[in-house]
């Protein structure tokens, strides 16, 4: 038992999360701490792993920031700062898929002429392509060609979206 608890690093935030979540008023932490310990070597080799994952992301050492679900514990970047944070910003979309969701039966050859404009897809290839839609017409452009190519499908009578 000494040597279990020997081995409990001095980092006062360890500490104070096996405190917090082990410490109940029927047991002392010694107690609990032995408990804890014979339940993880109980455990086997994936259900350690991801023990070890759930509890760096409850700490907050996970690569995709700090943790929100541990009120007590604070990282050192949010120690000294203001009441909360602000949510980093999203990036801007660059990149845009050209979907075409429906369109008019009789306006079908001037969609298949106005998708063969755009892309390098022969007429079969066309034809195939606005007969199983919803589909993707055109992959990865930016949003002024994107909106381009809406502009003339939406003249000739088709459905288009930005996704």
């Amino acid at each position: 038992m000494s040597s279990l608890i020997s081995r409990i690093p001095s980092n006062p935030l360890t500490r104070a999360l096996f405190c917090r979540t082990l410490c109940t008023a029927s047991q002392t932490p010694s107690q609990k701490l032995e408990r804890i310990a014979d339940e993880l070597l109980d455990l086997n080799k994936i259900e350690r792993h991801d023990y070890v994952i759930l509890l760096r992301y409850k700490m907050g050492l996970n690569r995709y920031g700090p943790a929100a679900s541990a009120p007590g514990l604070q990282s050192p970047s949010s120690a000294g700062g203001g009441a909360s944070a602000a949510p980093p910003a999203a990036k801007e979309k660059t990149a845009f898929d050209v979907k075409l969701e429906k369109f008019d039966a009789a306006a079908k050859l001037k969609v298949i002429k106005e998708i063969r404009a755009f892309t390098d897809l022969g007429l079969k290839e066309a034809k195939d392509l606005v007969e199983k839609t919803p589909a993707v017409v055109k992959k990865g452009v930016t949003k002024e060609e994107a909106e381009k190519i809406m502009a003339k499908l939406k003249e000739v009578g088709a459905t288009v979206v930005l996704e």
